[in-house]
């Protein structure tokens, strides 16, 4: 007998389940099995979690995925309690809030389709190209990409500065993809654009100052039909993108956490933080255009 049929024999006499619920059960946790490179006994937080990201890419809403996570969490529990491994990789990870469901992904084809939309012989596509690049290497958020001014950036080191929710500073890795770009954009696209003005945004407007959220999401929506993208894409969809992406290349996600900003663990849900010494060096080794 397998180790997931014995399980769930085991529990069927603990709690006296359904017939429906173990078929329920078997299924999720045979997606494990096949997740996983070796024995689910061998696996490591980063692997389930990598598991449960590719479920929500996959189309899994949030009542589904808290699902397949307490299904997770219930075998290593109950193998931890059997004595059959010493560590429970699931302990730690924390159910989704129900009735709010993730933004959609992108697939990385669907990606690079929309990064390239942008015609970069004319200044505000050679613009929108920098943004769309930087967004995806470095999981922003609209308000914190626009919010950018020019000492924002620290070209040499890599790296960008960001001001986020509660004026919470953060240093971001850039990428070497998107700082090409934003450089090319500093060189070529920004003078055309503001054509002698002076201005502190890293991305100014047609006017020369900031862009509004609403400017930088409709050109997106524009790219994305242009792109042939077909899914419904959101103003997330780029930074959820970053970091699933960075997670299905095997990304530490406790440095994708730290990337993002994000403080409690419920708001990313599947995140955890890490120490920041590692982002860089795990940016350039994992995302796929570092």
């Amino acid at each position: 007998m397998n180790l997931i049929d014995k399980y769930l024999d085991e529990i069927w006499l603990e709690r006296g389940l359904s017939e429906n619920t173990l078929a329920a059960y078997r299924r999720d946790l045979l997606k494990l099995e096949n997740y996983l490179p070796g024995s689910m006994l061998d696996a490591s937080e980063a692997q389930l979690l990598g598991c449960i990201a590719g479920q929500y890419e996959a189309g899994y809403k949030t009542r589904s995925g808290a699902r397949f996570l307490s299904c997770i969490k219930g075998f290593y529990r109950h193998m931890l309690k059997q004595g059959r491994i010493g560590v429970d990789p699931s302990a730690h990870l924390a159910h989704p809030k129900l009735g709010r469901g993730l933004p959609g992904f992108l697939s990385e084809g669907e990606v690079r389709a929309l990064i390239d939309a942008p015609d970069v012989e004319k200044p505000l596509g050679l613009r929108d190209r920098a943004m769309l690049e930087l967004i995806y290497a470095s999981g922003l958020r609209i308000s914190e990409l626009i919010g950018l001014t020019t000492v924002s950036l620290n070209a040499r080191q890599g790296v960008v500065r960001i001001v986020g929710k509660g004026g919470k500073e953060r240093l971001v890795p850039v990428g070497a993809e998107a700082l090409r770009w934003i450089m090319r954009f500093q060189a070529e696209g920004r003078p055309r654009l503001l054509k002698e003005r002076g201005s502190a945004a890293l991305f100014p407007s047609r006017r020369g100052g900031f862009m509004t959220r609403q400017t930088f999401w409709h050109a997106v929506k524009r790219y994305v039909l242009e792109a042939g993208i077909a899914r419904k894409v959101s103003p997330h969809s780029l930074r959820h993108a970053f970091a699933t992406h960075l997670l299905n290349h095997g990304a530490d996600l406790r440095a994708v956490q730290l990337m993002l900003g994000h403080a409690d663990l419920s708001t990313t849900q599947i995140y955890t933080h890490v120490a920041q010494a590692r982002l860089k060096d795990l940016h350039r080794h994992h995302h796929p255009r570092g």
